[in-house]
């Protein structure tokens, strides 16, 4: 995609992605997490429930915060809108939908159902964007 793709519709990316790091960097960690204690059981296991969503709602912005920075490195190094496992050029309805997408639609299908050698070559992406 980066050969179809214009300055302009860079910069239009790297704009979205850029708001999208903001908004990211505003939500609150790790101490927005309650830990409260009750001697009803009923009461317990909701809290429970609570600590759990909002440490899986934790991990989930985590990694979108990990893919947003890994676009901005590929938008700086020229790969953007190229799947990172594959080579393939990502669809441009898919980078509109989401613009921190790495994998064209073919491989974030086989990584969705556990392909192994696809989930590895996301690995370094990450590593390289924290």
């Amino acid at each position: 995609m980066t050969n179809c793709m214009t300055q302009t519709d860079l910069a239009n990316f790297r704009a979205v992605l850029g708001t999208k790091q903001a908004e990211l960097s505003k939500t609150r960690g790790l101490e927005s997490i309650a830990i409260e204690r009750s001697a009803d059981a009923l009461e317990e296991a909701d809290y429970k429930t609570a600590r759990e969503l909002a440490i899986a709602g934790l991990n989930r912005e985590s990694t979108v915060r990990r893919s947003v920075a890994a676009a901005l490195l590929r938008i700086r190094d020229g790969s953007f809108g190229t799947c990172v496992h594959c080579g393939s050029e990502i669809g441009g309805r898919r980078l509109h939908a989401v613009p921190w997408a790495p994998l064209c639609i073919v491989c974030q299908e086989a990584a969705d159902l556990g392909e192994e050698d696809i989930l590895e070559s996301l690995a370094p992406t990450f590593s390289d964007a924290a």
